[in-house]
């Protein structure tokens, strides 16, 4: 009897992309919104948006001028403005900044990034099974030892 078993290579793993719809929404001025399907990155930081679309939102105020890290490692300038409300569809609008990056536009449009910060303040977590995002039912509470 043979005890070799025959070589089956294993399959890439297929990554699945968690897209949701998003609202952005100029706090001074509620008229200027922008509404768009948006990668869920829990790797990246904030809302990243395409530099193209600074002006839709109208009048917003610089906050600051930062360094990005992309994941290949690139580091890039973006500019991060506000304050506008954010709405990830079916959870809760928070308040906060916009970073917008100067970004390619593929066959499909621009591929804007929403990040953990945005996923946390609004109350979504990933469910890596079903590959959507899921209410949280409790947010982190870090507590310190107080001496």
């Amino acid at each position: 009897m043979d005890s070799v078993r025959p070589f089956i290579p294993r399959r890439r793993p297929r990554l699945a992309k968690v897209i949701v719809q998003v609202t952005v929404t100029n706090d001074r001025d509620p008229t200027r919104r922008k509404r768009f399907s948006a990668l869920v990155d829990t790797g990246a930081s904030g809302l990243v948006l395409p530099l193209a679309w600074r002006e839709e939102l109208g009048d917003l105020e610089a906050a600051a001028t930062v360094q990005l890290e992309t994941a290949d490692q690139r580091v890039v300038t973006a500019d991060v403005y506000g304050p506008v409300w954010i709405q990830i569809e079916g959870f809760r609008r928070i308040a906060d900044e916009v970073i917008f990056l100067e970004m390619e536009e593929g066959p499909r449009g621009y591929q804007p990034l929403v990040g953990y910060t945005v996923l946390e303040k609004s109350g979504a977590a990933v469910d890596m099974v079903s590959h959507q995002l899921i209410a949280r039912k409790y947010y982190d509470l870090k507590s310190a030892a107080v001496a």
